[in-house]
């Protein structure tokens, strides 16, 4: 048998277990009025940036004196009751990746310092085998303000899950363990398979000189993280209307886009510069979001770094299309947001004035099987700003901008029997967010005919390739 050892807090979960735990005891009774004890709060805020620390540590030690004189079978009640809040903190990619263990024949055990009362009830919510945590020594139901055994941290942690795997007749070398902190290097260095996960400074630095596998279980491959902030934080506070004053901008419907869970934000697509009215959403929506773009965006010199950073997944309808097809699907099953163009690339000729929009069927595809709602946005106005047959937006409006209209519908479900049918429901929604002119058919002029090709010259039987 192999199994995978998981710590529990910046790992398993996204922060600290402890502020929702003593909510617990506190709301239950077990605490019979909460008191903090000195510098517990900065504690938690430093752990949740940097990991543990002597100090976080030595609180969680001395929690077993303060527990002294609780129920056990009131404190384990109280664990159970703080199941749903933990539940929430649950790293988005985490049940991913432990049912990709699962999917390897691996065992799943939780491996923690909390003690064990409190996070039973939550290893049993998530399935998982069993659990390694320290325990307090009990006397006619009571706590003793003594641990019993081992305090589960660093050597204590490694010794403890030693005793477990000769118990189980588990040889460590053919087991995984996945932790964030440095003091659990020990444990690490045992397993066959160490994966420094979500890692604090002093664990990523030895990761990188050992070479294990660096992981990140809060946010997709790839995309970096500086204090539990993605370059997504950081760029949605540059990215306003003020900085684009040769462009008006009028969006409604912003509430429409729920604040949590999985969601595909759907467009049309008339310009190069749809990538900033979108961007304007996605700033309002004050969620980190994922994109599906086509791979020549990624191939453009220092642009694919970025793209990549900010949570691109990249659409090599050639050569791999399936692969993004997985990441986006991966990414709403991590409860995260994603924009998709359905239409694949901006229409040229006829086809960029038809009143019906054609779609490609990869958005109803993802919706059907992540179960995420699909809210259509409309565009208009974003080709006068940047036609196809330009290279460089038209940056001299600065005196008349052209009006750009982005708005957001209702969200709503696809059937996800016919990925056609629902790919026609998606792209009918989406032209209802158009304004009514865009209903229209109208015969365009030679000229707006042109401006939709990336040449500036509609093909003729003589230059087909225009």
């Amino acid at each position: 048998m192999s199994v995978a050892f998981i710590d529990l807090d910046r790992t398993l979960l996204s922060k600290a277990s402890g502020p929702e735990l003593n909510r617990a005891l506190t709301t239950s009774g077990v605490l019979k009025e909460r008191r903090s004890l000195p510098g517990e709060s900065l504690l938690f805020t430093i752990f949740d940036r940097f990991g543990e620390n002597a100090a976080s540590m030595g609180l969680a030690r001395a929690a077993a004196r303060v527990a002294k004189g609780w129920d056990c079978e009131a404190t384990r009640a109280a664990g159970r009751l703080a199941v749903p809040a933990l539940l929430d903190l649950v790293a988005p990619f985490a049940p991913q990746r432990i049912a990709a263990f699962r999917s390897e024949g691996l065992k799943v055990v939780l491996a923690t310092t909390t003690p064990n009362d409190l996070v039973v009830g939550l290893a049993e919510a998530l399935g998982l085998d069993d659990v390694i945590a320290t325990r307090y020594e009990v006397v006619e139901g009571r706590y003793t303000g003594r641990i019993d055994g081992r305090f589960v941290w660093g050597l204590g942690k490694l010794r403890s899950v030693q005793e477990w795997a000769e118990v189980h007749e588990v040889d460590l070398a053919d087991c995984h363990a996945c932790s964030d902190s440095f003091f659990d290097i020990p444990l690490l260095s045992t397993v066959g398979h160490p994966h420094a996960v979500n890692a604090d400074p002093r664990l990523l630095a030895v990761a990188l000189a050992r070479r294990w596998p660096i992981e990140h279980w809060d946010r997709p491959d790839g995309v970096p993280s500086i204090l539990g902030l993605e370059p997504y934080h950081f760029v949605r506070t540059l990215v306003r209307p003020e900085a684009f004053p040769y462009a008006r901008f009028d969006i409604e419907g912003i509430e429409e886009v729920p604040a949590t869970g999985p969601v595909i934000l759907a467009s049309n697509h008339r310009s190069y510069f749809d990538v900033a009215a979108l961007a304007l959403v996605a700033a309002k929506i004050n969620r980190p979001v994922r994109v599906l773009a086509k791979k020549e965006l990624f191939a453009i010199p220092g642009l694919s770094h970025v793209a990549r950073a900010i949570g691109g997944i990249s659409v090599d309808r050639d050569g791999a299309p399936e692969r993004a097809f997985s990441e986006a699907l991966a990414s709403l099953d991590a409860g995260e947001a994603l924009f998709v163009l359905p239409e694949g690339t901006i229409p040229r000729g006829p086809s960029f004035f038809d009143p019906v929009l054609e779609g490609k069927t990869g958005a109803a595809r993802l919706a059907a099987l992540s179960g995420a709602p699909i809210v259509p946005i409309g565009l208009w106005g974003t080709e006068v700003v940047w036609p196809r047959s330009s290279k460089l937006p038209q940056m001299t409006t600065l005196i008349d901008p052209p009006r750009i209209s982005i708005r957001i519908g209702k969200a709503f479900e696809v059937d996800g029997i016919d990925a056609h049918a629902d790919t026609e429901q998606i792209m009918a929604a989406i032209v209802q967010q158009l304004p009514d002119e865009a209903r229209v058919a109208t015969t365009p002029s030679p000229e707006d005919l042109a401006r939709t090709y990336p040449s500036g010259r509609a093909p003729t039987a003589d230059d087909p390739e225009a």
